[in-house]
């Protein structure tokens, strides 16, 4: 966690050092918010068409673009160099989330 942390989220460890009495307060970061949220996000953008999109193409066929997108979300995620790549990734695992469900 550390080194995903001094990569992505350098200030959020500045201020964990920094803090002395209440480690909760650390984590007040609006970029950091946003890459939390974005997989929910995108999982209520992708559950408003999702039945539509699966009547469309097919269940089957809904579950082979779905782990496709996995791919590469985890493909965007695992390489990551930067803030927006994980965001993307994130958004893309998010619809991911809503394809295999339906």
């Amino acid at each position: 966690m550390r080194p995903f942390l001094h990569k992505f989220f350098p200030s959020i460890l500045k201020k964990a050092a920094e803090a002395k009495t209440n480690v909760y307060c650390v984590y007040d970061s609006q970029v950091l918010t946003a890459f939390t949220s974005s997989l929910y996000l995108a999982g209520l953008a992708a559950s408003l068409v999702a039945s539509r999109i699966t009547a469309a193409l097919g269940r089957r066929n809904i579950m082979v673009v779905g782990g496709c997108t996995f791919l590469v979300g985890a493909a965007i995620n695992g390489g990551a160099e930067n803030i927006a790549m994980l965001i993307v990734g994130r958004l893309l695992l998010g619809f991911v989330l809503v394809s295999q469900i339906r």
